[in-house]
């Protein structure tokens, strides 16, 4: 094992470490004052919770859609039939935006529009390259889809049954449980964890992109990955929809899954 290979396992098993110890911390302080969070922050008409409610997930399925498609087209050699199945995930995406206008829903309309353009504009640039350079990535993106918002976060919200804060009646706020007393089963009470908040993460992998790139680049695109998550979390309390340690349990798992996969499939 070469030095560099050794520093950098160094370095990802302390940031593990610093994410565990960070994530035990925030559950205990956050699990005594959740409810006191709330009730200080809440503001069901703040424009920025708003903002992140509407659109906070999109920019996830745009990465997971451009994840799919590099998948597929690295199993192949030839680097224009790489891009084949791209352009039928636009077409898809394209298809999906129009239904959305007849049917007048903003959602798909959203979701189609990002998802194509995206997908558009990353065939665009990378046309030329071989998509199996990002087989990796493309991968831990996947993985991290399959982990967090998809298993973790559909199959701990009802067998918790957390009821959300902003469906409480003050100023008693009768119903509400810390994270670790979940009420139990409950397909309508569905606080914990956090959905959107596991879907702005989905941009994190792409750290792992960065690793050797120049100083200025991380740090300008590690801000707005991080400060994307970070904003869509936060949206998610100032509206009520979770509590702080909803959105503390769908960042953790997004932050170790990431860690645990760059150590096993980034560090050869």
């Amino acid at each position: 094992m070469s030095e560099k290979r050794i520093w950098k396992d160094s370095i990802a098993r302390k940031l593990l470490y610093g994410v565990l110890i960070g994530w035990i911390i925030l559950a205990i302080i956050f699990g005594i004052l959740d409810l006191q969070i709330s009730i200080a922050v809440v503001d069901q008409t703040n424009s920025f919770g708003i903002f992140g409610a509407d659109y906070g997930e999109l920019p996830g399925y745009a990465i997971i859609g451009i994840a799919i498609v590099v998948l597929i087209g690295s199993c192949i050699s030839n680097l224009k039939k790489q891009k084949i199945g791209a352009f039928i995930f636009i077409l898809v995406a394209i298809v999906l935006g129009i239904f959305g206008i007849i049917i007048d829903s903003g959602t798909l309309m959203e979701l189609g529009g990002l998802v194509g353009i995206s997908l558009l504009i990353f065939t665009s640039i990378t046309y030329k390259k071989d998509w199996q350079a990002y087989r990796t990535i493309s991968l831990v993106i996947l993985l991290l889809a399959i982990i967090n918002p998809l298993l973790f976060v559909n199959i701990t919200k009802p067998l918790c049954g957390r009821i959300r804060f902003r469906d409480l009646i003050p100023p008693d706020y009768f119903g509400y449980t810390p994270w670790y007393r979940p009420p139990g089963f409950d397909l309508d009470n569905l606080s914990f964890p956090s959905g959107h908040t596991a879907m702005g993460w989905m941009l994190l992998p792409l750290l792992i992109s960065l690793k050797d790139k120049a100083l200025s680049l991380k740090i300008f695109v590690g801000t707005l990955i991080l400060g994307w998550g970070f904003f869509v979390g936060l949206s998610r309390v100032l509206v009520g929809a979770h509590y702080a340690t909803d959105v503390l349990f769908a960042t953790g798992v997004a932050f170790i899954t990431v860690i645990l996969f760059y150590k096993r499939f980034c560090l050869k």
